[in-house]
């Protein structure tokens, strides 16, 4: 029974509950509490797949009333699997860092060579460390994580921004690489690529992006205003993204600004959005645990040829 209520649990967070979450309108309220419960979904879905691998074979057996040998080689087989999956996880998660690490540190070599350094002299106060301007009309913003990140700036950006909404701009993007949110999303593409394709979702992906890039929002507006940051994000997806379609991703830079104007206020509805979301992320990790694999753990212990 425990491994069909586990499974039961592991099918529900993988394909029923990443699209109810992703449409959800609450998350923008909360993004970091958010993210917490993603993480909680991720780790609790991986928790049931290992369930189901080890309370299966000792169920069936148990049973069938089979004996000693029988029970001793369903457990080596539980073990395999489990191990399997850790494995293939691992080694997911060592491939994309691995890949994000090599992809950086070339970028980063070419940001220091066609950094226009004379142009700091454009950027308002103090200039951060690791921050690089490139010479060119279009304008953006972005960073490279890492044990030496960057904050890239483009000539055109420091145009058609005025000196607050640069700073908001820069704020936005130190949020990134204090908070390492770079890791969190390795880590979900991590998990994306090691679950087998019939119980992939993109959702949590595309979602935990997105509010990530609301976590960084409120950092920047918490140190240089909301109203530098909006207009920012206002002039940076005119001109960016003046006619891109919404399936390129504009629709994030729409809802990003949307927020910012919706937002305003809206703190005390934050924090019971936060409460809310933290709670349910600890209690999807703990109430499994303690309702259904802590009873099951107490029978096996009696039950498998240790």
């Amino acid at each position: 029974m425990t491994a069909l209520l586990l499974g039961a649990l592991g099918l529900t967070l993988s394909l029923a509950v990443p699209g109810a979450l992703a449409a959800a309108r609450w998350p923008d309220r909360a993004p970091a509490a958010a993210v917490a419960l993603w993480q909680s979904i991720t780790l609790a879905g991986i928790l049931c797949a290992l369930g189901v691998v080890l309370a299966a074979p000792q169920e069936l057996v148990h049973e069938l009333g089979s004996g000693a040998p029988v029970r001793a080689a369903a457990l080596i087989a539980a073990l395999a699997v489990a191990a399997l999956i850790i494995v293939r996880l691992l080694v997911s998660l060592v491939g994309v860092t691995h890949r994000s690490r090599t992809r950086r540190a070339r970028h980063r070599l070419l940001v220091d060579l066609l950094d226009a350094a004379e142009r700091h002299g454009e950027l308002p106060g103090e200039v951060p460390p690791g921050l690089r301007v490139l010479d060119g009309p279009l304008p953006f913003a972005y960073c490279l994580p890492g044990r030496d990140p960057r904050v890239v700036v483009s000539g055109g950006a420091l145009k058609i921004l005025d000196a607050a909404q640069v700073s908001a701009v820069i704020a936005h993007e130190q949020a990134h690489l204090r908070h390492r949110h770079d890791l969190v999303m390795e880590s979900f593409t991590a998990f994306y690529r090691a679950v087998p394709r019939p119980l992939r979702s993109r959702a949590p992906l595309d979602a935990v992006h997105l509010l990530l890039e609301m976590v960084a929002d409120d950092a920047a507006r918490r140190r240089c205003g909301a109203e530098p940051l909006r207009a920012a994000l206002t002039v940076l997806g005119d001109a960016v993204r003046p006619d891109t379609p919404a399936e390129a991703g504009g629709d994030a830079e729409l809802e990003r600004h949307r927020r910012a104007e919706r937002l305003a206020g809206a703190d005390v509805r934050s924090r019971a959005w936060t409460a809310l979301a933290l709670a349910a992320a600890a209690s999807l990790l703990v109430l499994p645990t303690v309702i259904l694999v802590v009873p099951w753990l107490t029978e096996a212990v009696t039950t498998w040829p240790f």
